[in-house]
């Protein structure tokens, strides 16, 4: 039988930086591995939750040119969105994808493999329609296009499976905002004045997202409140403004542009219990493209399981064949 695919040793980076990318921002970015070997781009998720390091040990460091980045105002870019009197006004799904080409050009690289999942298969579907010339292959574990549909799933929807703390999560909010979007709601609480207010909207939200996840035993339950406050606060504030704003993408667009990715192989990775991002809209997009393989991980959800990263590694080794 194969051996089972591992992570490789930890490694660090050979070159780092923050990249001046307009508006005020610096986007850290990061390579590791081969210098000269195949670009792969790790698009995180959130939005605003700031690149995981680990996702350096997912590629075989001979043969991958490894990139991390942390998208604005999350992790180490600058400046960072904890502070309530950072704006948010250039802090777009456009802005971010510009930010992707900048660093590409920046790095010197023609074509890369782009993996993430969550807000990240987003973003990378999103960078990928707009630039499909410059992507050689897509991984994605856990796919979401954030179409309205799929946020009130998730901020409201998702309540009838879990009553108690979805009342919670709405009833945090003053009563006359309970009945409209709450996402919005909290947008507008997470960049009032009062930073009690604020710090305690970040902690409802972080509360609800973790009882979303919390029957995913193989996963990470309280994945979203283990994080020190600056992180989540910037999270939290990113989140609540791309959803309130339904990620600047017209309603469907992905799925509808799916054409543009032909001739792009993808790996499509999804949880069968991720009640969060239901497998509907994995499904759809394997459907409008073609080029992917849609793979049901019958034991994940939204934050994975071993089997699910088995599967990323060897999604991942197998486009590095060759290379």
């Amino acid at each position: 039988m194969p051996e089972e695919p591992e992570d490789f040793p930890p490694i660090e980076p050979y070159a780092r930086g923050l990249l001046d990318a307009g508006d005020g921002q610096q986007v850290y970015w990061e390579t590791s591995g081969n210098p000269a070997g195949k670009a792969a781009l790790c698009v995180h998720g959130g939005p605003g939750s700031g690149g995981r390091r680990h996702a350096r040990r997912l590629f075989d460091p001979g043969v991958y040119r490894i990139v991390l980045f942390d998208q604005r105002g999350s992790g180490e870019s600058r400046p960072h969105a904890s502070d309530p009197s950072v704006g948010l006004a250039h802090n777009t799904t456009d802005h971010l994808i510009a930010d992707m080409e900048r660093l590409r050009e920046h790095l010197g690289v023609e074509r890369w493999l782009l993996h993430g999942g969550s807000w990240g298969s987003t973003l990378i579907l999103a960078y990928a329609e707009r630039h499909p010339e410059r992507v050689s292959e897509i991984v994605i574990a856990g796919v979401t296009m954030t179409r309205p549909e799929e946020t009130d799933w998730l901020y409201r929807g998702v309540g009838r499976l879990l009553p108690g703390p979805w009342e919670a999560f709405r009833d945090h909010l003053p009563p006359a905002d309970r009945d409209g979007s709450l996402v919005a709601a909290y947008d507008r609480l997470l960049n009032g004045p009062d930073a009690a207010v604020r710090a305690r909207a970040a902690r409802a939200w972080v509360t609800w997202e973790d009882a979303v996840i919390a029957h995913e035993v193989l996963g990470s339950p309280g994945a979203y409140s283990d994080r020190p406050d600056d992180a989540l606060m910037a999270f939290v504030r990113i989140c609540a403004h791309y959803f309130a704003h339904d990620a600047w993408l017209e309603d469907g667009r992905l799925l509808r542009d799916a054409h543009r990715l032909a001739g792009i192989p993808g790996v499509l990775i999804h949880g069968r219990l991720d009640i969060g991002s239901p497998l509907k809209t994995a499904w759809e997009l394997a459907k409008a493209w073609p080029d992917a393989e849609l793979q049901v991980i019958d034991e994940a959800g939204h934050t994975g399981s071993p089997a699910m990263h088995r599967a990323v590694l060897t999604a991942i080794a197998r486009f590095g064949e060759g290379s």
